[in-house]
């Protein structure tokens, strides 16, 4: 694999984020068909999927950012691995912000073609963001850290 393509995958990677970011959810960015998995809601297929699961988050209020100038990016053949955290509020109000609370830590996978476009993106995290299942916590510690 040549620099070029790797540059531009981590650039497909890093503008996934940053247009996430700003509001808007990048179908430019995605192979029409591609599979993305979320905790909680499975493996999706396609656009059409993809705006439905962000419709939900939506509806229940979540607001999420990634902290852009902290994320690690990994890249190995074809895929892109980046691991961060994000800060943000849920729909009662509570917030949370990756390495400070409980919740906002997350590993997302990327898979290309040779287009350059995303196959595959499976987001790993806890989306207990704001701790409220705190009575599953299997650890009890004097002083936790995040």
């Amino acid at each position: 694999m040549s620099t070029s393509e790797t540059s531009r995958q981590i650039a497909a990677a890093k503008a996934y984020f940053e247009i996430l970011d700003g509001g808007r959810l990048p179908d430019e960015l995605f192979e029409p068909d591609f599979a993305f998995f979320f905790p909680k809601f499975g493996v999706g297929r396609g656009l059409d999927e993809f705006h439905s699961f962000a419709a939900g988050l939506g509806a229940a209020g979540l607001h999420a950012t990634h902290y852009r100038d902290r994320l690690n990016y990994i890249e190995s053949g074809r895929q892109v691995v980046v691991e961060g955290a994000t800060f943000g509020k849920d729909g009662e109000g509570r917030t949370w912000s990756g390495g400070e609370t409980p919740g906002g830590r997350f590993c997302s996978v990327f898979d290309f073609d040779d287009s350059g476009l995303i196959t595959r993106m499976f987001i790993y995290l806890d989306p207990d963001y704001t701790g409220q299942d705190a009575d599953r916590f299997h650890w009890r510690r004097a002083k936790a850290q995040w």
